[in-house]
């Protein structure tokens, strides 16, 4: 029921499967997303452990490459005026709303930069996109035929949705339609 969830992290063990599966369940519910890694006073550290550890995390959630993460002690009081910040960043992320132009024009470049895939000789094509709802952002994009659309084409979309307008913190949704031929 929140808007944005904060996965609390103990540093000195790392994510656990408890963890991975709450952050499913924040995933899947569209939730804007922060992992705040406690404990961090009491990590041994060099120029790169903070690196190392995001790196880490990464792997365990790699259905979740857009969450920020927050390196905090509670009990020291270190960065944890950063929570709330960050958390209204991440919120304002999940609201955002792109103009229907502009989206069309990011839509268009990242087809000029990588052509959609071609399955027995019939290329996908993309007509336009819209952005139909917020929390999460979603958006749909109107093509010739949907069984066309590659996982992997999907993906590299929502990549470049992401280089191009952020959304950190924040799941977005890409539903794909066919266009109708009165379109």
């Amino acid at each position: 029921r929140c808007d944005v969830c904060l996965l609390m992290i103990d540093a000195t063990e790392g994510i656990t499967e408890q963890d991975k599966k709450i952050a499913g369940v924040a995933h899947k519910a569209g939730k804007g997303i922060i992992v705040v890694v406690n404990k961090w006073d009491l990590i041994e550290k060099d120029t790169h452990t903070m690196d190392r550890f995001k790196k880490d995390m990464g792997t365990d959630l790699a259905f979740m490459d857009y969450v920020p993460f927050l390196f905090i002690s509670a009990k020291s009081g270190q960065r944890v005026n950063k929570v709330l910040e960050l958390a209204e960043e991440v919120y304002a992320q999940s609201i955002r709303r792109i103009p229907t132009g502009m989206l069309n024009d990011v839509l268009n470049e990242a087809v000029s930069m990588s052509e959609p895939p071609t399955q027995n000789g019939r290329r996908l094509k993309l007509y336009y996109a819209t952005q139909v709802a917020i929390q999460p952002p979603a958006f749909v994009i109107f093509v010739n035929e949907t069984t066309l659309v590659y996982f992997s084409y999907e993906r590299y979309l929502e990549n470049y949705f992401r280089k191009t307008f952020g959304f950190s913190g924040t799941p977005i949704r890409i539903l794909f339609r066919n266009r109708s031929k009165e379109e």
